[in-house]
């Protein structure tokens, strides 16, 4: 099958002209995007511009201030990590001990 110049010049403007719009929809789905994520996020941006506004103050003493916070807050992070693993500790107790109750019980005569 042989196509004449002037149907291949139409196919190469029908493929070039779908590559553009779906660049163009591509783009338009981008930005729709982009704004949804910026008002899910406008408090974490708050917060970030308030961290970078505080790194840029930072000097010796804030940093020991925040050196001293970050300590802190490793130790409740440690703490509540621990309550937990009691916690979780206490929950398996009295399923190890009715599996143990029921392991002696097996082997009793019968």
């Amino acid at each position: 099958m042989k196509l004449s110049p002037k149907v291949l010049k139409i196919l190469l403007v029908v493929v070039l002209l779908g590559f553009g719009i779906g660049f163009y929809m591509q783009d338009l789905k981008h930005e729709e995007s982009t704004a949804h994520a910026y008002r899910a996020n406008r408090y974490n941006l708050d917060r970030f511009n308030k961290i970078m506004e505080y790194n840029n103050k930072m000097n010796s003493t804030n940093w020991r201030v925040l050196k001293d916070s970050i300590d802190q807050q490793l130790d409740t992070l440690m703490i509540l990590r621990f309550r937990k693993e009691v916690d979780s500790l206490g929950d398996l107790e009295p399923q190890a001990h009715s599996d143990q109750v029921e392991m002696q019980a097996s082997f009793l005569p019968q």
